[in-house]
């Protein structure tokens, strides 16, 4: 469980308990358009992580027919967005930065897992880190990224 600030009320997560209805399908359903192109698996959403499986397509590799870097760090921001969304918060967040490491090749093919959790959570600024690795647990990318508190409310 995420330690909240004091002064941030505890509410019912509706948006976490409705993800958690999605946990071993694709997200085909995801509100983000970007995170239905992507087509990842929900394997498991809990407040303050998130792990998602995809499979390495054509539409996503370079020439040399390996994930492509800019595909790596959109599923990695995708996935730590989409975390930091269930935590349930009355308003939307946002990245501010995204560092991403590149550490191994993943090819055409290869079912690779997202990870993320939140490192910190305060009430303007929420601290994240995200993992690729593929089945052997060998990791492709990692990244932290930081998301700060916009004006727009999520409507409830």
């Amino acid at each position: 469980m995420i330690d909240q600030p004091d002064s941030l009320p505890v509410i019912e997560n509706k948006r976490l308990a409705f993800l958690q209805k999605y946990i071993g399908e694709h997200m085909t359903e995801s509100i983000s358009p970007v995170g239905r192109w992507l087509n990842g698996k929900l394997i498991d959403i809990q407040e303050g992580s998130m792990e998602t499986e995809f499979a390495v397509r054509e539409d996503m590799t370079n020439p040399l027919g390996v994930l492509h870097g800019g595909i790596a760090s959109t599923i990695l921001d995708d996935v730590v967005g989409t975390m930091v969304y269930a935590l349930g918060r009355e308003f939307a967040y946002t990245s501010v930065n995204l560092n991403c490491d590149f550490l191994h090749a993943a090819r055409l093919g290869e079912v690779i897992i997202a990870s993320a959790r939140v490192i910190r959570a305060g009430r303007n600024i929420i601290h994240v880190e995200g993992v690729i690795f593929n089945e052997e647990g060998k990791i492709i990318a990692k990244c932290a990224s930081n998301l700060i508190q916009t004006s727009f409310k999520i409507p409830s």
